[in-house]
């Protein structure tokens, strides 16, 4: 379907799985509805720890708690939109399973033993412009070079996987540093203002991918919501560029580290007096 309304490039992310028939079945329809790119998502073979699922008692299948029923009597429009219509389906594996009944299967595909091998044959059979996204170390961004990925997708999974895991922000130069001018590499995690673009592009990023202020518009406005949303991003991005005297993005990644300060770390930084000695925070870009 979204072959069939968006002609322009289009990325299909791709979880690491066991079942390598099912890979190809899900690959051999991302090319026919016309995606130009994979996206190997690696840092998710493994569960994290949700806290905020767990306080909301979240779970697939789900599990109508008492808590739930209240919050649902509480959201009338939501809960007659959610009832009155069709039940969500995982196009890609099978349109007559319910989404949160496929959801048990998706999850027990996942595989922790999944190595470069595996990357390897995985771009054989893709065949065609794959990024690797769930990069945090210059060394595994070499690997992935050596390996056959065209581009590095320096992402933590929103920094919901590993606790404490690095700000994306702060592996960028040391990964962009590793792989050279020429490498592609995308960044997210925290993207939420046109300045945040900015840094990403002037410490060495290509592009950038946002989570939150697409989803933000698309439930406050629909379609026009996320044109909206992208529409303010683009804003505060030029006039942060305006305002560094960078007229081009490439003049903005030229002189990007130069433009650059990164404050020492301050109380704000961290939830408690012995944060830092326990290695949380850091300052601030």
């Amino acid at each position: 379907e979204i072959g069939k309304i968006h002609n322009g490039p289009k990325v299909f992310q791709l979880y690491v799985w066991k079942d390598r028939e099912l890979v190809k079945e899900v690959i051999a329809k991302a090319r026919e509805g016309g995606f130009n790119a994979l996206a190997l998502t690696v840092d998710f073979t493994w569960y994290g720890n949700r806290e905020r699922d767990i306080r909301n008692e979240f779970t697939i299948p789900p599990k109508y708690t008492p808590k739930q029923v209240i919050e649902a009597i509480k959201k009338p429009a939501w809960t007659y939109d959610f009832l009155s219509h069709d039940a969500y389906t995982y196009a890609c594996i099978n349109t007559d399973v319910p989404a949160d009944s496929l959801a048990a299967f998706v999850n027990s595909q996942i595989r922790p033993e999944f190595d470069w091998k595996d990357a390897e044959w995985l771009l054989g059979e893709w065949n065609g412009p794959a990024a690797v996204k769930g990069v945090v170390r210059p060394d595994d961004a070499v690997k992935a070079v050596e390996t056959g990925f065209s581009t590095m997708w320096i992402s933590n999974h929103g920094a919901r996987q590993l606790e404490t895991s690095p700000a994306t922000i702060d592996v960028l130069p040391s990964i962009r540093e590793a792989v050279g001018p020429d490498v592609e590499i995308i960044l997210d995690g925290g993207v939420q203002r046109g300045t945040d673009i900015a840094k990403a592009l002037a410490l060495g990023a290509d592009s950038v991918g946002v989570g939150k202020p697409y989803l933000y518009g698309l439930a406050a406005g629909g379609t026009e919501g996320v044109i909206k949303a992208l529409e303010i991003l683009k804003v505060e991005l030029d006039r942060a560029m305006g305002l560094l005297g960078t007229g081009t993005v490439d003049d903005l990644k030229k002189r990007g580290p130069g433009l650059i300060k990164r404050r020492p770390g301050s109380a704000r930084d961290y939830p408690d007096r012995y944060a830092y000695e326990r290695g949380y925070g850091g300052g601030v870009i």
